[in-house]
C-alpha cells in the first residue's frame, strides 16, 4: 500500500490489526504512528486502551501478550511498539512455533497493534513479514534520492495550501539534506510567517531558515553554467570563508552531478524542454539553465570537467599532492580551470 492510502484508511477508520512500518526514512513512519494515535482512540479512552512500548525495554513475549488483551469500553485498543529495530523478528524454534508468527495468523480484530522500525529494514523473507503482509500492512518507508527533495518540498508545501517558486525548493535541500522530519520541520515554521495564498520565495527561505540565496550551489552552478566569472568567483569565495557550510566533498559532489547531466544532455536527441526534464530528472524550471550551459560547454570540455572533478576529488583525498593546499584553495583552482 501506498503511504497515500495508508493514511486515507485511517482516515476513514479502516484500520488493521498490525502495522509494521520500517526503512530508513524515519518521517512516513511518524507520520502514520502519529495518525494512529490521533485516530483509533478519543482521549477519553486513551487512559486504558493505549500502550506504548520500546524495543529496548521490552520482548516479543511481553508486547504479544499485551496485544491479546480486549479494549475496555472501547472498540479498539492501541499498542505501538517504538524503536522496534531493537527487537529479534523471525527466530524460530524447530520444535516450538514462532509466538509472533502464530498471533499473525489469526490477530486480534480489536487491538491495532503498530511497529515503528527505524533505520533498517524487515527481511522480508522471513515467514513473519510475509504474513503481516498478509493480515496487515507491512509498509517500507524509503530514503529520497537528493534530486527527488524539491518535488517533494513542492508537494509537502501544496498539501498544506501554499506555494512555493521552484528556486525557492532547490535551495531546502541543499541546506537541510535529504531528511525529511528536518525540513518539514523547518517548512512548518515558515508556514507560520506565511499568509495563506502566498508563494514562498527564496527571500523567505533567506529570511526564515538561513539559506543564502545569492552563495549556494545552485547559484553556483548557474553562474558557471553562464560562464560568469565575476559571480562564479564570489560564490566560491564565500565557500573558501565559509567551509563548515559548504565542504569541498559537498561542492564536488554537487559540480559532479550537475556536469554529468550536462553530459547526458548533450547526448539526448530530444532536447524539448519536457523530455530533458524528464530524462535529467529535473524541474522544467530548470531546463533552460541546461540549455545555457549546453552553449556555454562542448561536449568535449564537458567531459574534460569531469575529469577535472575526478582529479580534484583524488587531490582532496591527498592523493598526488602535498596535502598542504587547504580546501578552500582547492575549490578556487578548480572553478578557475572549469572557466578557463
Amino acid at each position: 500500500m501506498t503511504i497515500e492510502q495508508i493514511l486515507a484508511d485511517i482516515k476513514q477508520r479502516k484500520f488493521q490489526p498490525v502495522y509494521f512500518l520500517h526503512g530508513d526514512e524515519s518521517f512516513y513512519i511518524d507520520l502514520i504512528a502519529d495518525e494512529l494515535e490521533k485516530t483509533v482512540l478519543t482521549e477519553a479512552e486513551k487512559g486504558f486502551n493505549q500502550t506504548i512500548l520500546y524495543g529496548k525495554e521490552t520482548d516479543l513475549v511481553t508486547l504479544l501478550s499485551a496485544a491479546k488483551r480486549f479494549p475496555m469500553m472501547s472498540e479498539f485498543q492501541l499498542l505501538i511498539v517504538k524503536e522496534a529495530q531493537n527487537i529479534k523478528f523471525g527466530k524460530e524454534d524447530k520444535k516450538d512455533q514462532d509466538p509472533f508468527a502464530a498471533y499473525l495468523e489469526n490477530p486480534l480484530r480489536s487491538t491495532v497493534l503498530v511497529f515503528c522500525h527505524k533505520y533498517g529494514s524487515l527481511d522480508k523473507r522471513l515467514k513473519v513479514a510475509k504474513l503481516i503482509d498478509k493480515h496487515g500492512v507491512l509498509f517500507e518507508s524509503k530514503k529520497l534520492y537528493d534530486n527527488q527533495i524539491a518535488d517533494w518540498v513542492q508537494k509537502y508545501v501544496h498539501s498544506l495550501n501554499l506555494k512555493i517558486e521552484p528556486k525557492a525548493a532547490a535551495l531546502i535541500p541543499e541546506f537541510l539534506g535529504n531528511d525529511l522530519s528536518k525540513v518539514a520541520n523547518e517548512l512548518s515554521k515558515l508556514v507560520i510567517n506565511t499568509a495563506a495564498g502566498k508563494t514562498i520565495t527564496s527571500d523567505d527561505i533567506e529570511k526564515n531558515i538561513g539559506i543564502s540565496k545569492d552563495f549556494n550551489s545552485f547559484e553556483l552552478t548557474a553562474a558557471l553554467g553562464k560562464r560568469d566569472v565575476l559571480k562564479a568567483n564570489k560564490i566560491i569565495d564565500y565557500f573558501a570563508a565559509n567551509k563548515k557550510d559548504h565542504p569541498l566533498v559537498m561542492v564536488l559532489g554537487v559540480l559532479n552531478g550537475y556536469f554529468s547531466k550536462l553530459l547526458m544532455y548533450h547526448f539526448l536527441p530530444d532536447k524539448s524542454r519536457a523530455n530533458v526534464a524528464s530524462v535529467l530528472k529535473v524541474n522544467p524550471y530548470f531546463v533552460q539553465d541546461y540549455e545555457t550551459a549546453g552553449r556555454s560547454f562542448s561536449f568535449e570540455k564537458t567531459c574534460a570537467i569531469i575529469t577535472l572533478l575526478r582529479n580534484y576529488d583524488l587531490k582532496s583525498k591527498g592523493v598526488e599532492s602535498t596535502g598542504n593546499t587547504e580546501d578552500g584553495e582547492l575549490m578556487k583552482e578548480l572553478v578557475f580551470q572549469i572557466l578557463h
